[in-house]
């Protein structure tokens, strides 16, 4: 009886120990069960769509130039004997700012009037011959031919009269010619001549001065690309730089866009005119301008990144839907990660302006919508490189 039962307690121990063997097994499965569970990474990265204010714009380079520009040239020939003005002088209109020398023309006026003093004394003794032969036709002292004789050279007389006041004329204005006065009122700007320089006028007038009207108004000849000058529009704003000052930037408006065309290198540009304000005169003519041109401008737009408008995805990557074969100009394909990340679904959307960063949707995707920029994991994968997962966040 003894035995029996010892040989019972022998039995039940492995019993037990197989069934605390299954609690624990149990347990440990439970306690596994409960625990953080990982959701399998994307294999695409993403970006939302955002609600921002976006501005489009027309870059182009232009350089500045004065409003109004005269050039100052000489009608005379000569050398210089004054000269009275320099770079940055200002000048009134009719103010002397060089001088020729006038020995010649003085001499060539005073021959003039002497010439024409002696064609009015021909003119007074043509007269009197005249009335001499009407007086002495009546008496037959005198032919009719020699009255009308009298009468013709009294004519000519009085035509050589008109000839030589043209030559005085012609002389004093050369004299007056050889004092050179400014045009407009203004600043000079350039200034081509030196005392004793000789000046030479022949077909064309020899450039001596050149005079700003007003600098504290300026223009911008910019060079707009065809491809972006049908949304160049008169009244537009314009921003600009320029090296002198790198860290400021100086605004304008567009004024005109002319129709002309420009070809440099098989590439088509047509001159736009930007009119700048320049109350302290900082800008100077000739100075190189960056200019950005504002064409549009939303204050709330639906916008995404334009990386999501380029992607295309890897080879070998799995689609929820057929892709389109064919889209509008105004559309763009875009793809949406599928929930585990495995898989996208290409989005046809309207896009509207665009600020080179990113693009306005005016259909096709809602506010926080994701969409995907990049595809590293699907290249990784790809590789036999596979990225590691992301650690869960901490409590």
């Amino acid at each position: 009886m003894y035995r029996n039962s010892r040989h019972l307690n022998r039995l039940a121990v492995p019993h037990r120990s197989r069934r605390v063997t299954s609690w624990a097994l149990l347990t440990l499965v439970t306690v596994g069960g409960c625990g953080p569970q990982r959701t399998p990474p994307s294999a695409f990265e993403t970006t939302k769509v955002t609600q921002t204010a976006l501005t489009q714009t027309v870059t182009a380079s232009g350089t500045l130039s004065a409003v109004v520009s005269v050039d100052v040239g000489s009608q005379v020939t000569g050398k210089i004997t004054h000269v009275d003005v320099d770079f940055n002088s200002p000048v009134r209109r009719g103010q002397v700012i060089a001088e020729i020398d006038t020995t010649l023309y003085a001499a060539t006026l005073h021959q003039s009037e002497g010439e024409l003093a002696s064609a009015r004394a021909n003119v007074t003794l043509k007269q009197q011959n005249l009335e001499r032969k009407r007086m002495l036709v009546p008496e037959r002292a005198a032919s009719q031919f020699d009255l009308d004789q009298a009468t013709a050279e009294l004519a000519q007389a009085q035509a050589a009269v008109v000839m030589r006041e043209a030559a005085v004329q012609s002389a004093r204005a050369n004299v007056a010619f050889c004092k050179i006065t400014a045009p407009v009122d203004g600043t000079v700007i350039a200034r081509k001549i030196d005392v004793g320089q000789t000046v030479i006028s022949a077909m064309n007038s020899p450039v001596l001065f050149t005079i700003a009207r007003n600098l504290r108004e300026m223009h911008i000849n910019a060079a707009v690309s065809e491809a972006d000058v049908g949304l160049v529009r008169v009244g537009q704003p314009v921003d600009f730089t320029v090296d002198a000052y790198p860290t400021e930037t100086f605004s304008g408006r567009v004024t005109q866009v002319r129709k002309s065309p420009t070809t440099s290198q098989n590439v088509v540009t047509y001159e736009t005119i930007v009119l700048v304000a320049n109350p302290e005169e900082k800008l100077f003519p000739g100075m190189t301008a960056t200019l950005a041109i504002r064409v549009a401008d939303r204050d709330r737009a639906i916008t995404i990144a334009n990386t999501a408008l380029r992607f295309i995805p890897p080879t070998g990557t799995v689609f929820s839907n057929s892709p389109p074969t064919r889209i509008a100009r105004s559309e763009r394909l875009v793809y949406l990660p599928s929930l585990d990340g495995t898989s996208l679904r290409p989005v046809i959307v309207v896009v509207g302006i665009s600020d080179g960063v990113r693009t306005e949707i005016l259909k096709g995707l809602g506010l926080g919508t994701p969409v995907v920029t990049s595809a590293p994991r699907v290249v990784a994968q790809k590789r036999g490189v596979f990225p590691p997962s992301p650690s869960p966040s901490a409590p």
